[in-house]
């Protein structure tokens, strides 16, 4: 009897294995660790955008030191001198300095992240790597000019004999909410730029907006108290007023103001990163 063996090649047909590969979907793309595994990329990149930030310049460093203490110099002028605004018995330039410190830290991080996955195309279009450590490079970039601002508000505190109280120690809660607050915006504005590229221009008139809706030449005491709730969708405004509380000993308004900024920063934060995720798949080839 004739032994009829099976056709090799239908066997082969019959076994293969069908792999769909699709893009990823939901929270579940975010993938935080695969965020940590290159973090050492993300400190190269924070620390070449510091260089180029000062690579041929004849101030290098200074101006981190020159751009609050100028706009603080304009500010004491016009609303210190001119429109005698109250500083709530804080001298004023130094009133209006701590809260240009924050305030310059977010524009920065804010201006750098927008415009973030424009600025690196070349590299997006190239190699592959989780896109979300562009902004947060350009973000943390910003903290060595605030470091050095930090020193000559110091200086300022000691030359007008105001010693700060242990609520200092709440300070790196109010920064970390300022660098989340730039972050949050800056990852839906450099998101939304790599489509439309009109929003590298919108972003200096929302920056500049954004400065007089915080109270950095006046004081957050001046908005009626039915308003102040309103006001605190501002997530600058629980930032500026928290600082001045942990380095001037000021007294806050509202609590509830700072809550409703930090709760704010934190809504934003998760919608722009589920944003971020899902445009992720599309920004090679469309940038």
């Amino acid at each position: 009897m004739e032994n009829i063996s099976p056709n090799p090649s239908t066997s082969l047909i019959s076994s293969e294995a069908h792999i769909i590969i699709e893009p990823p979907r939901g929270w579940a793309a975010l993938d935080l660790k695969e965020l940590w595994h290159y973090h050492e990329l993300l400190f190269f990149l924070a620390w070449r955008d510091v260089k180029l930030r000062y690579k041929q310049t004849v101030l290098g460093a200074a101006w981190a030191i020159l751009q609050p203490l100028m706009t603080m110099v304009v500010f004491s002028v016009i609303f210190g001198q001119l429109a005698n605004l109250p500083s709530e018995g804080i001298p004023y330039p130094i009133f209006t300095y701590t809260a240009l410190l924050p305030w310059q830290l977010f524009a920065f991080a804010l201006t750098n992240s927008s415009n973030s996955l424009i600025n690196s195309q070349n590299l997006i279009s190239k190699v592959y790597f989780p896109r979300l450590i562009i902004p947060l490079a350009s973000t943390l970039a910003g903290v060595m000019d605030f470091v050095i601002a930090f020193m000559v508000l110091l200086g300022m505190m000691a030359y007008y004999h105001i010693v700060p109280t242990l609520a200092i120690l709440y300070l790196p809660l109010f920064l970390l909410l300022a660098l989340l607050s730039a972050l949050a915006v800056g990852i839906w504005l450099s998101a939304l730029s790599v489509e439309y590229r009109d929003v590298r221009y919108i972003v200096p008139f929302l920056t500049q907006f954004w400065m007089y809706a915080t109270p950095i030449a006046y004081a957050s005491s001046l908005i009626p108290g039915d308003w102040r709730l309103l006001y605190g969708l501002n997530p600058m405004t629980g930032v500026v007023d928290g600082f001045r509380w942990a380095l001037l000993g000021m007294e806050i308004q509202s609590g509830l103001m700072i809550g409703i900024s930090a709760i704010v920063v934190l809504v934003m934060f998760i919608s722009g990163l589920y944003y971020f995720r899902q445009m992720e798949n599309n920004f090679a080839d469309v940038i």
